[in-house]
């Protein structure tokens, strides 16, 4: 932190990470001890040689930690450490360090219970009633559908007739059964579903298939694999392929399916001003001037950030 130009304290630096399996059987005082090491080293740059500097703690105990004769080893090699900076231990007792609680147990960081809902064989097995049911629905607003459907039911010349040429070569691989139009393909003698040129109906099957708890968002072919078990339609595997890869959770969480450019440092600058980095930070908590955001310039070389202030006369 850093005192603006009304003397309050400011944060300029949030650093986390989490405890490794050995590090959460460390004791209370030497889990502290082991966080003030790990900011240390990430603001060495800022720290080292500035002068003398304050670190602020909830925990009282550091103070005669570091002065028990039964230190360990480990504490050991940190004091070493910190006997490189010029600081003073200042606690905060926890009723009065409201920031650090407030960070720290964020209700929307808390881990979220999911409702645990029984699943039953059928519904893995089988499409559910309700898309059975719209399914159903959108035979009878098609007129192409009803003429199908009433040739696989009653199978005579004057049916046929009726059917588009497109159908008619295809017809005998349809059949009707408790409503529901069916089709076998040549290939195989699995029977599907037919569904009607219905983007939502198309749009809601695909979600059972691949973002359903029960699918588990596979991939591209198994999704495929999995649709063509119970539906039919045309140009099936074009509808699966356009649709894993606009599945936002399928980008963000699964590996890229192609390599990366290997990342590059940039080339050490030999002098002041040379190499400057610039950077957006947003989401921070507003300040008296309702500000959520700051933009920061540092100096590669010595690391020196240039801050933005309000021009005056």
């Amino acid at each position: 932190m850093q005192h603006d130009h009304e003397g309050r304290d400011r944060v300029v630096y949030y650093q986390s990470r989490q405890l490794k399996p050995a590090e959460r059987n460390y004791p209370v005082h030497a889990k502290e001890l082991l966080a003030m090491k790990y900011a240390l080293a990430k603001l060495r740059v800022y720290l080292l040689g500035s002068g003398p500097f304050v670190v602020y703690t909830g925990h009282a105990s550091l103070r005669t930690a570091v002065k028990s004769p039964h230190i360990l080893q480990r504490m050991v090699r940190w004091l070493s450490f910190f006997a490189e900076y010029d600081f003073r231990v200042e606690n905060i007792p926890g009723r009065l360090n409201v920031v650090a609680d407030a960070l720290s147990r964020r209700p929307d960081y808390a881990v979220k219970t999911a409702d645990a809902n029984r699943i039953g064989v059928e519904s893995v097995s089988a499409p559910s009633s309700s898309l059975i049911d719209d399914v159903k629905a959108a035979y009878a607003s098609d007129a192409g559908a009803k003429q199908l459907l009433s040739y696989a039911s009653a199978p005579s010349d004057e049916a046929r007739r009726k059917l588009t040429p497109h159908l008619r070569a295809r017809a005998h691989r349809y059949r009707v059964h408790e409503g529901l139009l069916l089709y076998s393909s040549v290939d195989d003698d699995v029977i599907r579903i037919v569904v009607l040129n219905d983007y939502d109906l198309r749009m809601g099957i695909m979600y059972e298939f691949h973002d359903a708890p029960t699918a588990g968002h596979p991939g591209r072919e198994k999704t495929y694999v999995l649709l063509t078990r119970d539906f039919y339609w045309n140009h099936q595997y074009k509808w699966v392929r356009k649709y894993v890869r606009a599945c936002e959770v399928c980008q963000r969480v699964k590996p890229a399916a192609f390599s990366q450019a290997p990342l590059e440092s940039l080339p050490t600058p030999s002098e002041c001003w040379q190499s400057i980095s610039m950077g957006f930070v947003f989401g921070l908590p507003p300040d008296s001037k309702r500000g959520t955001g700051v933009m920061v310039f540092v100096d590669r070389f010595r690391k020196r950030a240039l801050i933005p202030t309000q021009y005056q006369r």
